[in-house]
């Protein structure tokens, strides 16, 4: 359809015409195609960012309430706030049994000049499938904070992306996500812009889930700004994968002839940070550069999926001069009986969105899948790749000489986010919580292990992580029958000894320790916290009870 919706604003406004064919909301066209952000990873989220030298100390924004900031000494002697670190909470969303809704979310910044964001940190107690994040003036889409329908207020990524800028993305799944630039590389918010994003809730358990999502943006001094970051999007609509196939799907954008168009001038693209996206049956992602000096070198690879964060960051940027554009492939394993497209719910896709320094937002769209041949059994698709693309906006350049003689500027925080930690501390579930379920294998199954073990698609499917599949058609005997792979004598589930089942330990320790005293990863993984006490309570009772096939 033709993009006919009114833009309000002059830069908007001033962009040619487009014609396309819309997608579902959430992934829409976004200059041309809209922008579907989001990626996956097989290990838990990055580290958070080693403590400054300068230490850091507690200070208040410009109402009072409570930030993280680091402090260095200026040349007056006296202390200059050099970063801050502000904290929202969206709230409390509670999904009801199975049910599976994509809103929009909102947090309007409230900031009366110009701040620089070097990191952004998610993190939710899950049932976020995944979720797209904008930077838009607080004009657009007007409304009060927190979940709304999209639809109520006319959101579309595509106006989101060319009003304002792109923020980060939720890798698919994941539960805590940290996206940390490259020193000196920022994200923009120009004065009195808001935080939007275009969501994926899915509650697959047989049961309510409440989970919390939380944002928070680290902030610098315009001082260290040495780069403000563009986006481009690479993506391969024209999926189809069919049953019991293990397929690629490969395209190659040219860049460099729609950036020279756009910018007057050739490619001198520098790629500072990768993320890329495919849901539960993607096994693979690459991107290699197209042309010039580094012509066949891979910069990015991902192999399989368990709903970790994903994103790559390069202190070193991947220049693109004299480069024509890149390759990019995605691979899946369906090992499903259905023949797989683009979509959401048990569909797939194949995005990466790419932060730069660059002068125009491109983005690349493959189209026209076509089979190429076989390697071994995978089979090969490839697609031509179309680039659009228009200048970066205005609003999106350096700081100006004010900002940089001024102090660091924090905006206000929401009173209710004041002193709030970008996650809560991980606590053990209490021996003596009460189940908040039936504590039978049947309810387990529909419940805990469900949103717990298979949500990600860690322990389900064609390759399910350490070889427990918790999809089995005869769970009891999988749990019972399983050998752990992992450093301890204990067994998965021992009928009535829970302090003695390695999959309760799991689930209801927050350092579990293995055979030699060495932490490993609770379960859910990437995970700041454990799941629903109540949820976890029923295992238990369950594995005290005998762990009857019930």
């Amino acid at each position: 359809m033709l993009l006919g919706r009114p833009w309000g604003h002059g830069y908007a406004a001033s962009l040619f015409m487009v014609t396309t064919t819309m997608c579902t909301r959430g992934f829409g066209l976004w200059l041309g195609a809209s922008l579907a952000l989001v990626g996956c990873k097989d290990s838990a989220g990055p580290e958070p960012a080693p403590a400054a030298e300068t230490g850091t100390t507690t200070s208040s924004s410009t109402d009072g309430s409570d930030v993280v900031a680091e402090e260095s000494t200026g040349t007056t002697g006296e202390p200059e706030q050099n970063r801050a670190s502000v904290t929202h909470s969206f709230g409390v969303q509670t999904l009801g049994p199975r049910e599976e809704t994509e809103p929009c979310i909102q947090w309007t910044l409230h900031n009366d000049q110009a701040i620089y964001i070097e990191a952004v940190t998610l993190s939710n107690d899950g049932g976020f499938h995944h979720s797209n994040w904008f930077l838009v003036p607080e004009e657009d889409f007007p409304g009060e904070d927190g979940f709304f329908s999209c639809n109520e207020r006319g959101f579309t990524e595509l106006q989101a992306a060319v009003d304002g800028t792109v923020l980060t993305a939720q890798s698919t799944q994941s539960r805590f996500e940290r996206m940390e630039l490259p020193p000196g590389v920022m994200i923009k918010a120009p004065p009195r812009h808001k935080v939007i994003a275009g969501g994926h809730l899915l509650n697959l358990a047989d049961a309510e889930q409440a989970t919390e999502l939380r944002m928070t943006l680290d902030i610098v001094h315009p001082r260290e700004v040495e780069i403000v970051a563009a986006p481009f999007r690479l993506t391969y609509y024209d999926l189809d994968i069919p049953a019991f196939t293990e397929a690629r799907f490969t395209s190659t954008c040219n860049l460099a002839g729609t950036y020279e168009n756009a910018a007057g001038k050739p490619i001198d693209l520098q790629l500072y940070y990768v993320l890329p996206h495919y849901h539960y049956l993607g096994n693979y992602f690459d991107l290699t550069v197209k042309g010039g000096p580094r012509d066949g070198e891979s910069v990015f690879r991902l192999d399989g999926f368990d709903g970790g964060a994903n994103g790559q960051g390069y202190p070193q940027p991947v220049d693109l001069s004299d480069a024509e554009g890149f390759t990019f492939t995605c691979g899946y394993d369906n090992w499903t009986d259905k023949q797989i497209g683009w979509g959401i719910g048990d569909q797939e896709m194949c995005v990466m969105l790419g932060l730069a320094d660059s002068a125009v937002l491109m983005d690349g769209t493959a189209g026209s899948n076509q089979v190429v041949g076989t390697d071994g059994e995978i089979l090969l698709n490839e697609s031509p790749c179309s680039v659009i693309g228009l200048p970066k906006n205005p609003a999106q350049g350096m700081p100006t000489d004010d900002e940089l003689a001024a102090p660091l500027y924090v905006p206000p925080s929401d009173p209710g986010d004041a002193g709030l930690p970008p996650v809560d501390e991980c606590e053990d579930v209490p021996f003596d919580a009460t189940p908040g379920t039936e504590a039978t294998l049947s309810k387990l199954r529909d419940t805990l292990i469900v949103s717990t073990c298979r949500f990600s698609a860690c322990h389900d499917g064609g390759s399910p992580a350490a070889g427990l599949d918790l999809g089995a058609t005869d769970l009891h005997a999988e749990l019972l029958g399983h050998a752990v792979q992992a450093n301890t004598n204990l067994p998965l589930v021992d009928p009535g000894n829970p302090e003695g089942s390695w999959l309760y330990r799991m689930v209801s320790q927050c350092q579990p320790t293995d055979g030699a005293g060495n932490v490993v990863s609770h379960m859910p993984l990437n995970a700041p916290k454990l799941s629903d006490p109540g949820l976890v309570a029923a295992m238990r009772e369950w594995i005290e009870a005998g762990a009857r096939d019930d």
